[in-house]
C-alpha cells in the first residue's frame, strides 16, 4: 500500500495541513501542551529548514499531508532530525509512511555529505523510540550532542545515526 505515499519537499502549499497535522499529534495525542506560536519555524519553513543541508519533506496521499520531516543544518556536517509526525491511520506496516519519510532524510543527508543525524524525543512518545531504534539510531546522553543542537524544552531523550 506504500506505493499510494507520495514523499515531495515542502512547499507554501501544505503549510496549513503541516500546523494542522502536527499541532494535532501534540495536543491530542500526546497531550503535549504546545502552541503553533511556540513552534515558529512552522511559520517560516523556506527560511529555518530548507537552508545548506537542511530540507523538509511531506508524506502525501494524494493532495493530503499524511506525515512530515525536516533536517536542520547544524553545521559541522551535521543536521538535526525534526518535526517527524505521521498521522495515525497511516503508521506502521500497511503504508510504511514513517519509514518512507525517514529514507528520505537519510538519503539526502548522505547526497549532501552529512556525517552524523541527531535527534530529540520527548519520553512518552515510546513507539517513536522502538522505531528509530530499529532504523540504526543510538541511544545518546545530553553530554554527547553538538553544541549547536538545538535542544527542545519538551526533549528528554536524545539518538544519533552516522551517515555513511
Amino acid at each position: 500500500m506504500s506505493e499510494n505515499i507520495v514523499i515531495k519537499e515542502y512547499t507554501s502549499e501544505h503549510q496549513s495541513q503541516i500546523i494542522d497535522l502536527i499541532l494535532h499529534i501534540q495536543q491530542n495525542e500526546y497531550n503535549v501542551p504546545i502552541t503553533k506560536e511556540q513552534q515558529p519555524d512552522l511559520l517560516d519553513i523556506e527560511h529555518y529548514y530548507q537552508q545548506g543541508t537542511g530540507n523538509f519533506w511531506v508524506a502525501l496521499d494524494g493532495d493530503k499531508v499524511v506525515g512530515t520531516v525536516a533536517l536542520l543544518d547544524i553545521g559541522n556536517q551535521q543536521a538535526s532530525l525534526r518535526k517527524m509526525f505521521v498521522a495515525e491511520p497511516y503508521r506502521g506496516k500497511v503504508y510504511k509512511t514513517a519509514s518512507l519519510l525517514l529514507a528520505q532524510a537519510i538519503e539526502w543527508a548522505r547526497q549532501k555529505h552529512v556525517h552524523d543525524i541527531f535527534l530529540g524525543t520527548t519520553l512518552q512518545f515510546v513507539s517513536a523510540h522502538r522505531f528509530y531504534e530499529k532504523n540504526g539510531f543510538t541511544e545518546i546522553d545530553v553530554a554527547q550532542l553538538p553544541e549547536n543542537f538545538p535542544i527542545m524544552q519538551v526533549d528528554k531523550k536524545f539518538y544519533k545515526i552516522a551517515v555513511s
